[in-house]
């Protein structure tokens, strides 16, 4: 746009600018082309290079500055669940006849993956993860690694390390220590959760400037959520068998009490699968590892940005000087 304008700018006679040493005459009238703007970049081609590599340092001095993230990622697939096979055969089977009784067998219709992948990124999830793991420390104050020593650097107006005390200065209504609240937007902010619709593969991931914490926390972030749910289907599939019990007990209709007893053998299995599995809703694929290259920051696309940008810089800034300040 700014090139453009430029080529139809009535200009008046230049004088000699600092860019170099050549004086134009022209008429009010005419317009600059697209040679007298190369004669104009040309002359101004020591001002263009010092823009371009002062550019080029400051993108380097942001590039060094950046600390390095690494990333460790896991890659899961939906475990199979045999007692939800069997509820769906039942609820096809008997649907009709336990819907009298008030009964519903569409609970094995729920996908578990989804649920799992949603309480994952819930808050209250999330929040018990940090205080159960103790993260909050590092999650909230680390600035960078030391890879010598293998240890965080935590960044001193946060956290003073040698006092052990929380120093950073915020507005309310929050405070000095990180809220609940802010240490899982900050845990969101390093946490991906991505689920591949075609292979029902989900992958979960996370950025830190430690690769050991990384990997350490991406994989005790799927042991808990296996064991999130497995404790929340052990709890309502102990009270479906006590509900169902009783049920049968006061039900005389000796169909109805055939779904019940059907029902108990299911959600007895659900119980069963449960204490015996460890990886209750997810299976690994790929393990976590920690990794040994750091995923961001891409110092040469930052210095190639500023190389391109100090070009740009450069090239409108000798030509608005030539035109409008002249």
């Amino acid at each position: 746009m700014v090139l453009a304008w430029l080529m139809t700018t009535n200009v008046k006679e230049f004088e000699k600018s600092s860019c170099g040493a050549l004086t134009y005459e022209r008429v009010m009238d005419e317009h600059l082309t697209v040679r007298e703007m190369a004669g104009i970049l040309w002359e101004c081609k020591i001002q263009i290079t010092l823009t371009m590599i002062a550019s080029v340092f400051l993108s380097i001095v942001i590039a060094l500055y950046l600390p390095n993230v690494y990333r460790s990622e896991v890659l899961l697939a939906p475990a199979s669940s045999e007692s939800s096979n069997g509820l769906n055969a039942l609820a096809g089977q008997f649907g009709g006849l336990a819907s009298m009784a008030g009964l519903s067998l569409n609970g094995g219709q729920v996908d578990k993956k989804t649920i799992a992948i949603q309480v994952l990124k819930s808050k209250d999830f999330l929040s018990k993860f940090i205080k159960s793991h103790n993260i909050l420390l590092p999650l909230m104050a680390a600035e960078g690694w030391d890879l010598e020593s293998d240890s965080l650097i935590y960044d001193n107006s946060i956290y003073d390390v040698e006092e052990s005390k929380w120093v950073r200065k915020i507005k309310p209504p929050r405070g000095a220590v990180p809220s609940d609240q802010e240490a899982v937007e900050k845990f969101l902010e390093i946490l991906t959760v991505h689920e591949d619709k075609e292979t029902s593969l989900v992958s979960v991931s996370i950025d830190f400037y430690s690769p050991h914490l990384a990997y350490e926390w991406v994989s005790k972030i799927v042991e808990d959520i296996n064991y999130e749910m497995k404790v929340r289907d052990l709890a309502e599939a102990e009270k479906s068998i006590e509900y169902l019990t009783n049920e049968i007990q006061t039900t005389r209709l000796t169909d109805m009490r055939s779904v019940l007893y059907q029902l108990v053998e299911e959600q007895t299995k659900t119980v069963m699968f449960a204490k015996v599995r460890k990886e209750y809703v997810f299976k690994t694929v790929e393990s976590a590892v920690s990794s040994e290259l750091p995923i961001k920051p891409k110092r040469l696309i930052i210095v190639i940005v500023g190389l391109i940008l100090g070009l740009v810089f450069g090239i409108v800034t000798a030509l608005i000087r030539k035109t409008i300040f002249k």
